[in-house]
């Protein structure tokens, strides 16, 4: 693997200090920063008001990008584009750039792989390699902000909705979202981010005292712990009676409204009973429920409830005043789920 060092993987701070190291000038580190985040380059030779001995210099001690296209698809409608990427130790990621009227959304993987074994989720299925760095997940906004920047375009949000749990690689992901929020930087506004978790209660707490008003969406799927427990996993480790708590503790902290994902199975979680038992769990919540019928997978059994058990379940939750949207699948056409791209050249890990 390439020993240099990544120059996203720094803070604006950190990038100051590295240089002072090296002998430099602190401003280097406004000018690079500049470069990096505004500009968005990704070879040292493009940076012009840097001499040329001191760009060589940089380039053997440094990389701009941590990433190299593999794959790509995009949706038969032309708003959904989801990337196969390689990192310098040869492991791989995905990423999703959607599009939308007058927004641009990336969805961001936070690790190689997943620990979590959701059965549903084909990240979950292909096992657990390691975590990312804050600098690769990074360079998965820049690398979709060069793409869009030929259109005169640019990335409007940011979720953490790939391969993953961002939760259980906490340091990394919020550092990561500190370095595209600075303002001497790529400037995007707190708000303009969402992290999504199976659950992990310990990283919720740790985000409700952060200060930063970043979106939370919670992958719930289940309104009990016995049926949550089959398909959440973590359930066993932060149930319900935990959980919950969190999320209500959280949206009162930062006033912003929670998104909850249900994933309706047929014949599993997409009945009346459950439809109420979620209802009365969500009672009095500033939250959203996004009710998806599941992305069927390679290796699970798991088909979508029908459109009248949807129907049914939202008319349920409306009944006890949850907010509700029934949310269809962003790019199947391509298998746009996290890790079908992926799993295509990496047999599952047993």
């Amino acid at each position: 693997m390439d020993g240099r060092q990544l120059i996203t993987d720094l803070s604006f701070d950190e990038l100051q200090t590295w240089l002072t190291e090296l002998g430099e000038p602190p401003f280097r580190a406004m000018q690079i920063f500049s470069w990096v985040y505004h500009s968005m380059i990704s070879d040292w030779p493009e940076m012009t008001n840097l001499s040329a001995n001191l760009r060589q210099r940089l380039s053997s001690l440094a990389v701009l990008s941590s990433l190299g296209p593999l794959d790509r698809v995009t949706s038969a409608d032309g708003l959904t584009t989801k990337e196969l990427l390689e990192l310098r130790d040869g492991e791989t990621l995905e990423s999703v750039l959607m599009r939308y009227e007058g927004r641009q959304t990336t969805c961001l993987s936070s690790q190689v792989g997943c620990a979590l074994r959701c059965p549903f989720c084909a990240t979950g299925q292909s096992g657990f390699r390691r975590n990312l760095t804050s600098g690769e997940i990074v360079d998965q906004v820049l690398h979709f902000a060069r793409q869009l920047r030929g259109e005169g375009l640019g990335v409007t949000n940011v979720v953490l909705m790939g391969m993953g749990e961002p939760l259980a690689n906490y340091d990394a992901t919020w550092k990561a979202i500190r370095t595209l929020n600075d303002a001497r930087g790529f400037r995007l506004g707190a708000r303009r981010f969402t992290i999504s978790t199976v659950g992990i209660v310990p990283g919720i707490r740790r985000m409700t005292g952060e200060g930063l008003e970043v979106g939370l969406a919670v992958s719930l799927h289940a309104p009990n712990d016995s049926l949550r427990d089959r398909l959440v996993p973590a359930n066993k480790n932060y149930p319900l009676t935990e959980l919950i708590p969190a999320c209500r503790d959280y949206a009162n902290a930062t006033h912003r409204r929670l998104t909850f994902e249900y994933a309706l199975i047929q014949g599993v979680n997409d009945g009346p009973q459950q439809a109420r038992e979620l209802g009365n769990l969500l009672h009095g919540m500033l939250c959203h429920v996004n009710l998806i019928p599941v992305n069927p997978t390679a290796g699970c059994d798991y088909r979508p409830a029908s459109r009248e058990a949807v129907a049914s379940f939202r008319e349920e939750l409306n009944g006890h005043g949850i907010a509700n949207t029934i949310r269809l699948g962003r790019g199947v056409d391509i298998q746009a789920g996290c890790g079908q791209l992926r799993s295509r050249r990496q047999p599952p890990v047993s």
